[in-house]
């Protein structure tokens, strides 16, 4: 019987985690709002737009995306109890935002919640992701929280696989030493 065995040569979370935005396309604050969250910004002017664009009369799904938007803008910013908030009212607005599961998760890693953050990322995937390559990339990185380095390979690969321009997943797998045994 031929199993793999993989060893982590560097510490954990050397790439940090990847933040899932929202797409919000239309008119006014709220697509600018997602420009910035998908630009990784984490500036005081794009906390600022997605603040003024949620005072805008916006459709349930666009408010809680930009709520996600904002709570990953947040995020960068280190600002996770509002970051919380926003994933949570995100998830009240729109129950299926998968991206809102996903950014929850990985708050739950700032806390060294491993278990939680896999648990809260598998439910964003259940629900679908406009990028699931991120999401892959922090299941990866929950896994290896709790020890599960194959697992955490397994979904390294995945996360290449969808995206192989990104080179985040690929620098994670060189830490990785697989033998057949």
């Amino acid at each position: 019987m031929r199993t793999l065995l993989l060893a982590v040569t560097l510490g954990m979370l050397a790439a940090g985690s990847a933040s899932a935005s929202v797409l919000v396309l239309g008119e006014g604050l709220a697509p600018a709002c997602s420009k910035a969250a998908f630009a990784g910004r984490s500036d005081r002017a794009s906390l600022e737009i997605c603040t003024r664009a949620l005072a805008e009369g916006l459709a349930a799904r666009d408010r809680a995306g930009t709520l996600v938007n904002r709570g990953v803008i947040r995020m960068r910013a280190k600002a996770y109890g509002p970051a919380a908030r926003d994933f949570e009212e995100a998830i009240r607005l729109q129950p299926d935002l998968g991206e809102a599961f996903v950014n929850r998760g990985v708050l739950r890693m700032a806390d060294r919640d491993y278990a939680g953050a896999l648990a809260e990322i598998d439910r964003g995937l259940t629900l679908g992701v406009d990028e699931p390559a991120k999401a892959y990339f922090n299941r990866a990185l929950a896994k290896e929280g709790i020890g599960d380095a194959t697992g955490a390979w397994a979904d390294y690969r995945q996360a290449q696989a969808l995206d192989p321009e990104w080179d985040a997943p690929a620098k994670m797998l060189v830490r990785f030493t697989v033998t057949r045994k």
